[in-house]
C-alpha cells in the first residue's frame, strides 16, 4: 500500500518542500505554546486551577 503512495508523491514536483512546511508550522505552534504558558500570570494559573473545585459558583456564572 505504501508503495502506491510513495509512487504518487515522487511524481509530484516540488513535493519536498512539504515536509519542511508541516515542520515549520508546527515548530512555531509549539514554540507560541511555550511563550503563551512561560509568560502567563501565576494568579491567573492558580484561579484556573481551582475552577473544579469550585462549588459556590453556578455553572453559567463567572468566578470574579
Amino acid at each position: 500500500m505504501l508503495k502506491f503512495i510513495k509512487h504518487n508523491m515522487e511524481t509530484i514536483d516540488g513535493v519536498s518542500i512539504y515536509p519542511i512546511i508541516s515542520f515549520l508550522i508546527f515548530f512555531s505552534i509549539f514554540m507560541i505554546a511555550i511563550i503563551y504558558v512561560i509568560r502567563k500570570d501565576r494568579a491567573s494559573i492558580e484561579e484556573s486551577s481551582l475552577l473544579p473545585l469550585n462549588d459556590n459558583a453556578k455553572p453559567h456564572e463567572k468566578t470574579k
